[in-house]
């Protein structure tokens, strides 16, 4: 399914939450602040590059770089590669790039 996906299916969520489920069983909010499409298609037809940057307000943890399953109302489980970018007015930044 990720290989379908493009900036245009996220762009209807900016502002609403996925969630992330980390060990323990608790729940890890995120919102997403935004999806851009950058660059050229790699490939004749391929889908464009592309960016989404989430937000998490909360300040006592941060999640580190890593692979983690998203879960978001209309597109289900989705594994993404998480980058944290650092702080923001919003709260801890996270990116995630589509190629």
């Amino acid at each position: 399914m990720l290989e379908r996906l493009s900036s245009a299916d996220f762009l209807p969520l900016v502002g609403q939450p996925f969630w992330v489920s980390l060990d323990g069983g608790e729940r890890y909010e995120l919102t997403l602040a935004s999806a851009r499409d950058f660059g050229e298609p790699y490939t004749p037809g391929g889908r464009r590059p592309f960016s989404l940057i989430f937000t998490n307000p909360r300040k006592d943890a941060y999640l580190p770089q890593a692979t983690y399953s998203l879960q978001h109302a209309q597109l289900g489980d989705l594994g993404l590669f998480l980058v944290p970018l650092g702080p923001g007015p919003a709260g801890m930044r996270y990116e995630v790039i589509f190629t």
